[in-house]
């Protein structure tokens, strides 16, 4: 079985997906850390962002992989662990522009794919069940406020602990315009944009815990298994 969560930055996703793939022992795909990988990678290595065919290139080089490493699941680019690096400010900026490039994309396709051969999974992104996994048996899109989801970020930043009252406040505001500026390139790329799938759930997670979400997905999953 595939269960497919799509929505913009901040929604909820990676931890929605993280509790339902425990809860049914599930593989968890999180195909938006690939393309923050290929970022984070590009800078790196010293490739313009601009440079359309250099990024493409190297996202058909790299080998990413997650894997679990003390007791967390990390993601891997040629053996390093950049689990950490690729959810900093800097690639909150640039992500958006390397996962436009239709290279990219397509070079991320089959390795995405091929994660779901043979197992259940729970995949989180963006195109998910519009493009990756089309006949997924469950399609759920995810939404929140758009504060709320920079509130979101800046704590998942902070590993949950959070700076002084007026530190966190700044922050979110700078990453509230960062997440709207993301939200209008992801809906706005010509490939595989950011859309609802028609067949998808929408679920708003603004006034909800993690466990009614998960609740509602939970009974999506047994009802179509």
């Amino acid at each position: 079985m595939i269960v497919a969560i799509d929505g913009p930055a901040g929604s909820g996703k990676s931890t929605i997906a993280r509790e339902l793939a425990q809860r049914f022992g599930f593989e968890k795909l999180d195909t938006g850390a690939m393309y923050r990988a290929v970022a984070f990678m590009a800078a790196d290595r010293g490739i313009d962002l601009d440079d359309e065919q250099g990024v493409e290139a190297l996202a058909r080089t790299i080998t990413i992989r997650f894997a679990p490493v003390e007791g967390a699941l990390r993601i891997t680019v040629d053996g390093r662990d950049v689990s950490r690096e690729i959810r900093t400010p800097a690639v909150d900026a640039t992500v958006s522009k390397v996962a436009a490039y239709p290279g990219v994309r397509e070079a991320m396709l089959e390795p995405q794919r091929a994660v779901a051969e043979g197992h259940d999974i729970v995949a989180e992104g963006r195109d998910i069940g519009t493009v990756v996994f089309p006949d997924a048996e469950v399609k759920v899109f995810l939404t929140a406020d758009p504060r709320e989801r920079a509130r979101r970020r800046v704590l998942q930043r902070h590993g949950g602990d959070a700076p002084d009252a007026e530190a966190l406040e700044r922050e979110v505001e700078e990453t509230l315009a960062a997440i709207e500026r993301r939200d209008a390139a992801d809906a706005g790329r010509a490939v595989a944009p950011l859309v609802e799938a028609p067949d998808a759930v929408e679920i708003d997670s603004t006034a909800h815990t993690i466990d009614e979400v998960c609740d509602r997905i939970a009974r999506l999953i047994e009802e179509r298994r």
